[in-house]
């Protein structure tokens, strides 16, 4: 089995998720995953949730997170979450996306708002290096 998602089934799913999200729908996935999934997907997630909330972001913008978080929210995806270890790598990919098209939205301030929610699942010494280089930040 192969961990390498194709990026536009990526694109394809999320654009059909969108109608999955929403705020409620997006804290209970959180809460009850949140610890499964991992830092780093958690990390993704919640910069791409605090982006949205800007009202200077464009609709084009959102609509790309919406689809992306509503593909995290989904049941039902290429890899399901609870397959261990790899569960959520089509997750993380599908974020990834995401926050390579949104990235210019990024400021310090929603990775602040990220770091700061993140820190309440996994403590201080949380390592997001790895993300916020790829986002350019």
């Amino acid at each position: 089995m192969t961990n390498h998602v194709d990026e536009q089934e990526v694109i394809n799913k999320m654009q059909r998720s969108e109608k999955h999200y929403s705020d409620d729908k997006f804290w209970d996935k959180l809460k009850k995953f949140g610890k499964k999934a991992g830092a780093s997907v958690v990390y993704a997630v919640l910069l791409l949730y605090y982006t949205l909330q800007k009202p200077e972001v464009p609709k084009k913008a959102k609509a790309v997170i919406i689809g992306a978080l509503g593909y995290f929210i989904l049941p039902v995806d290429l890899l399901p979450d609870m397959m261990l270890g790899i569960g959520f790598t089509d997750d993380l990919g599908a974020l990834g996306v995401a926050l390579f098209q949104v990235a210019m939205y990024i400021d310090d301030e929603i990775k602040d708002k990220a770091k700061t929610k993140l820190a309440d699942w996994f403590g201080q010494d949380v390592d997001t290096a790895d993300i916020d280089e790829k986002i350019g930040r």
